[in-house]
């Protein structure tokens, strides 16, 4: 892997299993290839990231969305499979208590964040209020913090008028990381 050094390297990095975009400066001042995997700071936390390609403008003129902290190291893989593998028990354990339950929430994609913190919960459509337990529940058995989305509603809808624009309430921040806002930018 070839790394260049310059005063403010940005990039384009993929981060979240939702696939967020956004722009992300790199804190050691190194060009990353495409494809390589990162350390990012979020404002959900540590994630692992994968490079889409250097910006041509430093991200401070347009704002970021975090920082790339380093590439990923075997520790980090290693890592990176642990939390992969909590992350499947935890979908697993949710579809259980869903059932035993009775309630009708379709459970899409659960997120465990590099940082081993946040544990995100995905659901489509509406979700009845007694998930909101359920995820707790395991966020502890998982020793996490539970967060879930509703994705459906942000894809179709964005987070509100204006959504993937500068006058939109919010879609430019990594934190609400609403695909509508990713896919209505430029």
């Amino acid at each position: 892997m070839i790394k260049v050094r310059s005063p403010l390297t940005s990039h384009l990095v993929r981060v979240g299993v939702m696939g967020h975009v956004g722009r992300f400066v790199a804190v050691d001042a190194l060009t990353y290839p495409r494809g390589a995997r990162v350390v990012c700071r979020t404002c959900r936390g540590l994630e692992i990231g994968a490079v889409l390609g250097q910006l041509l403008r430093p991200a401070d003129d347009v704002g970021s969305d975090g920082t790339v902290l380093r590439s990923v190291n075997d520790q980090d893989e290693l890592l990176v499979q642990r939390l992969d593998r909590f992350r499947h028990e935890a979908f697993e354990s949710c579809v259980i208590e869903l059932e035993k339950r009775g309630l009708a929430a379709t459970l899409v994609e659960v997120e465990h964040l590099f940082d081993g913190e946040s544990l995100y919960f995905y659901f489509l459509g509406d979700v009845p209020h007694e998930v909101e337990g359920i995820t707790n529940q395991l966020a502890d058995a998982y020793d996490a913090q539970a967060q879930f989305r509703q994705f459906t509603d942000a894809v179709t809808k964005g987070c509100g008028p204006g959504c993937g624009t500068d006058e939109g309430p919010g879609c430019n921040s990594a934190c609400d990381l609403c695909a509508a806002a990713g896919a209505c930018r430029e």
